[in-house]
């Protein structure tokens, strides 16, 4: 590499948009995803990207993996996969604390090394608070950790995070401009970076184990979040208790009755559903018959419900065989609603209503000037102000709340829910996983290959996948890509790079000089995003190894790998995810973060040099 190489007016064009880039984005006056565009804008004007070339970052590998990822974990979402993972972790930690956080961390992980770590946070965050409610654990004890978790996750695979999905592409345009006589820069496999990812990912969860966590601790939790219910309906109206199936025998005496006269029996639990014969329905009508066969899912103290079960000679059941998707959580729950001025209910009953029938809702429990009725609310008129304590379905709860009768103030999934799509969308994703390992098509194609599947077999329609693409980050890649092409094709990124190896000490090792570049990515990340980072970075450090005799392929992983390296500002998506609901300050992110910055530093460089 010539240091010497003269300073060109393209050259100073192109870094003058990087600079003019790094300072929007540090003073935050203009959208980043707008200051992308000025970016691609601004180099197709100059000439310094040719016409034909300027939007190619829009149907770019790297841009459509990014678009894949998001509609995968979109369906994976839809299925209560997360749901259930919530419930597995709870019994096999077995109320143990440091079980629990091991095992969420270490799970977490492994689910974000194939998909978006925003994607996967926003997953994960219902689930911890879910687990936070049941175990009593602070919330900022849990979040934290796996926030972290994830972020070391995503470097399991290529398609892990933007910066890695990046690398590949950056890779081959670094190839035009290569110096002669240099070796030809092959592209990385799907899990190339898998045992630098395993380190990671263990570095983490020891940190949180031995040195971490203990930070974090005694910190209460003064925040409520909206999948935190079971504590809060428990506490305010004293609804608790799992469900139940209880299966009614031929000797019982509510075989013939309604299941409106049933729930009315002295010391009934909340009986929510009903099936008789094929026909599974929660909040049934008041008169729908109950027979012999027929099962209730009721919900309870469990030794209430097992008194009610022995004295009406039913047979009890507290593994849910019939009512497991009915009851799963991200289909179903209870809910607040507030009964506002103007609407009908004022006035009518829940019986002359016909909630359930109409709508589909269980009326649970009114809440009337802070005073709880729980006892005859279906013949209980309503008022205005009153605060309803819903059973339902939630995409009927949505529906039914559409018509402004009631105001629904719980946070609750607003899409439809497919948990009878499970078993289809585990394997479409294995198999996906199975294309992209087999190395035989590009990665973006295998992951293409399961959203088509996913579409096919129903697990999430059209409009959902188009809803699932988080457009913002997808314009601000595809317009910054030109931008690292320019870095390359004028030479700038080879003129800094041949200044900096003549400013530095002779003899310098390598592993040092990776060191450094490790560090002011992570730098740059925090200012310009990590994918700004990636493709700002990643061909001035191709060019560094050139100049300084080691391998630009290693030094591109550690810049693609350092990028994500942000566990001290709101900058990385994941951690400005967690620092609302975990309530943590500035000065405790920084507190626990910059020593596991140095960590994962540490860890990649010495990684990659094993590797490499």
């Amino acid at each position: 590499m010539d240091p010497q190489l003269a300073l060109t007016a393209d050259m100073k064009i192109v870094l003058g948009l990087v600079g003019l880039t790094m300072v929007l984005f540090v003073f935050q006056r203009v959208r980043s995803d707008l200051v992308a565009l000025v970016v691609l804008v601004m180099l197709g004007l100059t000439g310094l990207v040719q016409p034909e070339d300027l939007f190619n970052g829009f149907s770019s590998n790297a841009v459509i993996s990014v678009i894949a990822t998001m509609i995968l974990g979109m369906g994976l979402d839809r299925t209560g996969a997360l749901n259930r993972l919530a419930a597995w972790l709870l019994r096999r930690a077995r109320g143990v604390e440091q079980r629990l956080l091991l095992l969420v961390s270490a799970i977490a992980g492994a689910n974000s090394s194939v998909m978006q770590n925003p994607s996967v946070m926003a997953l994960y965050l219902p689930v911890v608070s879910r687990l936070s409610s049941r175990t009593g654990i602070s919330l900022s004890q849990l979040l934290l950790p796996v926030a972290v978790a994830i972020v070391m996750g995503g470097t399991l695979t290529m398609v892990g995070n933007s910066p890695l999905i990046l690398l590949n592409d950056l890779l081959t345009a670094a190839n035009a401009n290569l110096p002669s006589g240099a070796a030809t820069l092959e592209p990385l496999n799907m899990f190339a970076p898998m045992p630098i990812g395993l380190a990671l990912l263990a570095a983490s969860l020891l940190y949180f184990q031995f040195f971490g966590n203990r930070r974090l601790r005694g910190d209460g939790d003064a925040n409520v979040t909206p999948a935190r219910t079971e504590s809060y309906f428990s506490r305010t109206y004293g609804i608790e208790g799992e469900v139940h199936e209880l299966t009614v025998t031929a000797d019982s005496p509510l075989v013939g009755m309604t299941f409106g006269e049933a729930e009315a029996l002295h010391n009934a639990p909340l009986l929510l559903a009903l099936q008789t014969g094929n026909e599974s329905r929660l909040a049934p009508p008041a008169d729908a018959r109950i027979w012999v066969g027929s099962v209730l899912g009721a919900m309870g103290p469990r030794q209430q419900i097992a008194d009610f079960a022995q004295n009406q000679f039913l047979r009890m059941n507290s593994r849910l065989r019939n009512f497991a998707d009915l009851f799963n959580p991200s289909r179903a729950g209870i809910s607040e609603a507030v009964v506002p001025p103007t609407s009908k209910f004022i006035g009518k009953t829940a019986a002359d209503l016909q909630l359930r029938r109409q709508y589909g809702i269980s009326l649970l429990a009114i809440n009337r000037d802070k005073t709880v009725l729980r006892d005859n609310v279906r013949n209980t008129p309503l008022r205005a102000g009153d605060m309803l304590v819903l059973h339902s379905i939630w995409h009927d709860l949505g529906q039914a709340s559409s018509k402004r009768d009631f105001v629904v103030v719980t946070d609750y999934p607003k899409g439809e829910q497919r948990p009878h799509k499970f078993r289809v969308a585990m394997i479409i994703f294995a198999v996906t996983m199975l294309i992209a390992l087999s190395g035989r098509v590009p990665t973006s194609i295998a992951l293409m290959t399961g959203v088509a599947g996913m579409l096919v077999f129903g697990v999430l329609k059209m409009d959902e996948a188009y809803g699932a693409i988080s457009w913002k980050t997808v314009f601000l890649m595809a317009c910054l890509i030109p931008l690292g092409w320019a870095m390359d094709g004028s030479g700038a990124a080879a003129w800094v790079a041949g200044h900096t190896i003549e400013r530095l000490p002779t003899g310098l090792p390598i592993w040092l000089i990776e060191f450094a570049v490790a560090l002011l990515t992570a730098a740059f990340s925090m200012v310009i995003s990590h994918v700004g980072a990636t493709i700002v970075v990643v061909p001035l450090a191709i060019n560094l190894a050139l100049a300084a005799g080691g391998n630009p392929t290693a030094f591109a992983l550690i810049v693609a790998l350092s990028a994500s390296n942000n566990f001290v500002t709101q900058s990385n998506p994941v951690m400005s995810m967690i620092t609302g609901p975990g309530g943590y300050r500035p000065r405790e992110l920084w507190k626990i973060g910059l020593p596991l910055s140095l960590v994962y530093t540490f860890v990649i460089v010495l990684m990659v040099n094993l590797l490499f």
